[in-house]
């Protein structure tokens, strides 16, 4: 096994296997700039490495990714982002971007709650399995927001658009056993069995030969859209509500913990 560990994702490589793991479990892996980063570089190191055929991507702690960390909205909101600017820019939907590129095939285990930009990032991998306890919802709408991080073309795909509407509209959350019925997840299992099951697919696609292998995906996503232009229309479509008073009143009263009082403003 080789081992390399950024600040907040990990990465190990076991044979033909590497395993990211998100890690910020205190903010249930809510992307930053560091985490965007970070999972940038092991993606970039994966893409690079000719021994590794498949990946699994998961997260430490009860979440699998909350998407974009809302501390980190309020503050940009507020004007009092002083960090690093991340070297990729929209730090949530270029990280599901980047899944999508790399020749090897991505397995989501997904062990928690994933929301938002974490939904989207889910969905760009190639096959997702989820323990009984994970949790799912687009909930840019309770942010006063439009799916982003790829949602708006990946949940509809997946599922239809009178599903994709739903979660969209309201911002619910859903179980697994829900997501697994719409076409959202490939599986369902038991907590303690999700690495185990993961790990067994991806020995399986990893015994195949590997140029067969990355030739499937290109292949499978050959006949879908290029995402890029989906990203930027995502974007655009936000761009009216990103500096609204509700978008605002959005962050503040669910950092608050209070109900939201929007003015449509």
């Amino acid at each position: 096994m080789s081992t390399s560990e950024g600040t907040t994702a990990k990465l190990n490589v076991y044979g033909h296997v590497a395993v990211i793991r998100l890690n910020r479990p205190e903010r249930l892996n809510a992307i930053n700039n560091v985490l965007s980063d970070d999972v940038h570089f092991v993606l970039d190191e994966i893409q690079e490495n000719a021994d590794v055929r498949v990946v699994i991507l998961t997260g430490e702690g009860r979440g699998f990714c909350a998407g974009a960390d809302v501390n980190r909205m309020s503050d940009s909101l507020q004007g009092k982002i002083n960090d690093k600017p991340p070297r990729y820019p929209h730090i949530v939907s270029s990280i599901a971007g980047h899944i999508r590129r790399i020749r090897q095939p991505v397995i989501a285990a997904i062990n928690g709650v994933a929301a938002g930009g974490g939904l989207g990032i889910a969905l760009a991998c190639d096959v997702r399995i989820a323990s009984e306890d994970a949790r799912f919802s687009c909930v840019f709408v309770k942010r006063s927001l439009v799916p982003d991080t790829g949602t708006s073309y990946t949940i509809a795909r997946l599922a239809g658009i009178g599903i994709a509407m739903e979660m969209a509209l309201t911002g619910n959350v859903y179980d697994s056993g829900w997501a697994l019925g719409k076409g959202l997840l490939n599986k369902v299992v038991p907590s303690d069995r999700l690495m185990e099951e993961c790990f067994s697919l991806a020995e399986e696609i990893s015994s195949n030969p590997p140029i067969a292998i990355k030739s499937i995906k290109e292949l499978m996503y050959s006949h879908s859209p290029d995402m890029d232009p989906i990203y930027q229309q995502e974007r655009d479509a936000n761009a009216p509500s990103a500096n609204s008073e509700d978008r605002m009143e959005a962050v503040r009263s669910f950092l608050e913990k209070r109900k939201p009082e929007y003015k449509g403003r």
